[in-house]
């Protein structure tokens, strides 16, 4: 197939094909005429790729599973570089996990804080005699801004 097909095939452009070309990802054989030409397995090499950058992983990251559904194992993740890919991915998402609890838990205790605060403020609106006049210069806690 030529890479037009290829690229509405495989949802992408021809200008990424010729990247991926370029980078070592997709072979590049050619016509007598010079037209690029792809088969099913690249497709499939294509699919590959796209699945796993769905999933977060940089393109180079896509190359132990690109070689080894070129060394003919019906699955690009059954290679032992391909393995060794996803057990740093799933380390880094790991860590990235910790951030993002450690950020909630931030936001979380700022939250509750200004919630607090407005509940404090709302039962002095209440009291008998309106609020209790406020210095603009300090904050509850009274230290100054």
């Amino acid at each position: 197939m030529r890479i037009g097909e290829l690229a509405e095939r495989a949802g992408t452009s021809t200008r990424t094909l010729r990247y991926y070309e370029s980078r070592g990802l997709l072979p590049a054989r050619r016509d007598g005429k010079g037209h690029r030409t792809y088969d099913e397995g690249d497709l499939r090499l294509l699919r590959q790729i796209r699945t796993l950058q769905d999933f977060g992983f940089g393109l180079e990251e896509t190359r132990p599973f690109v070689e080894c559904l070129r060394a003919g194992h019906p699955q690009g993740d059954s290679c032992p570089d391909s393995l060794a890919v996803y057990r740093r991915k799933l380390t880094e998402l790991d860590a990235l996990i910790g951030e993002l609890t450690s950020v909630r838990a931030q936001v979380g205790a700022q939250l509750e804080r200004a919630e607090r605060a407005r509940a404090v403020l709302a039962a002095e609106a209440e009291a008998p005699g309106g609020p209790a006049p406020r210095c603009e210069l300090t904050t509850t806690e009274g230290a100054e801004r």
